[in-house]
């Protein structure tokens, strides 16, 4: 698998991809001239696989090492959780010119890196993703963060890692589910960017699992999905115009994460159900066609991920929580819609009333009003 770059004005690096490279992390580290002391973040499942192999290869590199376990799951992220990894830094007596290691999925990548972007004002900080969704998305970028309790990642700082090292074969201990999460960001590369990529999914029998997807589609899906994003980020770091179209399906479905407490759904989960309501709200804006939406959707339902809102949710809450949204701009919300597969436009003209209709059609399990 190819090496791609991350080219920005400042801090670009590269995205490492290769089977079987866990065990080079600490060689590809020291290329990078990093100070000596290293915390490597994780969750104890995550580390019970792949924390010994981690930490033996960047102690046989020479660095010095010490770990912190955060608990799985998106209820962990805040900032009590951050407060615990700056005791670690503390005790261990990491220095600027340490660094953080995220070896983890979403979460522990978006937590280690807003632990980096402030402890002593900035420390080194490496991305070693080990589910799909932060393979092809969370870790790459440099969006770091934590949730509030009235919005998802509220809080937090664009912070560049000095490297990606994204070792595939770590994904054979991936749920299923976490797996099909994954994939709704992939299928979100095929809608805004990539209709290539779209096509190639769509002509392939089943996506539900690691198995199914084999590994040559899965080396296409990682590498393009990687490029999309780096391509995406070198020309607008820091989300002032383009990058925004990465958030494709994430205004609703951060609203349908925050409505049931991060418990209900998987980040990749929202976002499906995400990316079919802005379908719908594009097809009754007349931006693209039914049939363009219906083979978003399809193809959404092949990868067996979820594509309503929960009935119990009022579509008047979604309206109130999507307020919050950081991509409000001028007390209005921007949303991503699609014009064409491969293609999207940014829109602030979505009304509460467009919503609505949007929604009523579609009868149970698209939320009540």
């Amino acid at each position: 698998m190819p090496n791609i770059t991350v080219d920005l004005p400042q801090d670009s690096y590269k995205i490492a991809i290769a089977p079987d490279s866990l065990s080079q992390l600490g060689a590809m580290m020291q290329q990078l001239n990093l100070g000596k002391k290293v915390v490597v973040i994780s969750n104890p499942e995550i580390f019970g696989h792949y924390g010994a192999t981690c930490i033996e290869s960047l102690e046989t590199a020479g660095f010095e090492t010490c770990s912190h376990l955060i608990p799985a799951g998106e209820e962990y992220k805040h900032l009590q959780s951050i407060q615990k990894v700056y005791d670690t830094a503390l005790v261990n007596h990491l220095e600027r010119s340490s660094t953080f290691v995220a070896l983890g999925g979403g979460v522990i990548g978006d937590m280690t890196g807003f632990s980096a972007a402030t402890w002593l004002r900035g420390v080194n900080f490496v991305q070693v993703p080990t589910s799909l969704l932060a393979i092809v998305d969370a870790s790459v970028g440099g969006k770091t963060g934590v949730n509030h309790p009235q919005g998802k990642n509220l809080i937090g700082a664009f912070y560049q890692p000095k490297l990606v090292a994204i070792d595939p074969t770590l994904l054979k201990t991936l749920l299923p589910r976490e797996f099909r999460a994954g994939m709704a960001e992939v299928i979100k590369y095929g809608v805004i960017w990539d209709k290539d990529l779209f096509t190639k999914l769509e002509h392939h029998p089943h996506l539900d699992t690691l198995e199914n997807v084999g590994d040559e589609l899965l080396e296409t899906i990682i590498t393009r999905s990687c490029q999309a994003k780096a391509d995406v980020v070198g020309q607008d770091e820091k989300e002032s115009g383009i990058r925004a179209i990465l958030n494709y399906g994430h205004t609703i479905g951060h609203a349908v994460e925050s409505l049931t407490n991060y418990k209900q759904f998987v980040h990749g989960e929202a976002v499906a159900i995400g990316m079919v309501a802005a379908g719908k709200i594009a097809v009754t804006m007349g931006l693209w066609t039914q049939e363009e939406a219906d083979r978003q959707d399809a193809l959404i339902a092949k990868t067996g991920l979820p594509t309503d809102i929960p009935s119990e949710i009022a579509i008047e809450d979604i309206l109130e929580t999507i307020k919050s949204d950081k991509k409000v701009k001028a007390g209005k919300v921007r949303f991503i819609l699609p014009t064409s597969i491969g293609k999207v436009t940014i829109t602030d003209t979505v009304t509460p009333e467009i919503i609505k209709q949007a929604m009523k059609p579609y009868g149970r399990g698209l939320g009540k009003s």
